[in-house]
């Protein structure tokens, strides 16, 4: 009998409180978020800014050649 007991308890435990359940989702909205960001960065903001940048260097390098003539 008391093995059975034991044995129920074991197999309805909750897995985690309420606060914890809520730190978890907390958790994983921080990590979700942070991977959507990176995401957007590798594939957005990094490329524009270094074709910015080079078509930037470039118009730089005509008007000097242009100052030279």
């Amino acid at each position: 009998m008391v093995i059975l007991y034991l044995y129920s308890n074991i197999l309805y435990q909750d897995m985690f409180e309420f606060d914890q359940y809520l730190g978890f989702l907390a958790f994983l909205a921080i990590v979700t978020m942070g991977f959507w960001i990176m995401f957007l960065m590798m594939l957005v903001v990094i490329p524009y800014w270094v074709v910015g940048a080079l078509i930037e260097r470039i118009n730089e390098l005509l008007e000097e050649r242009k100052a030279k003539k």
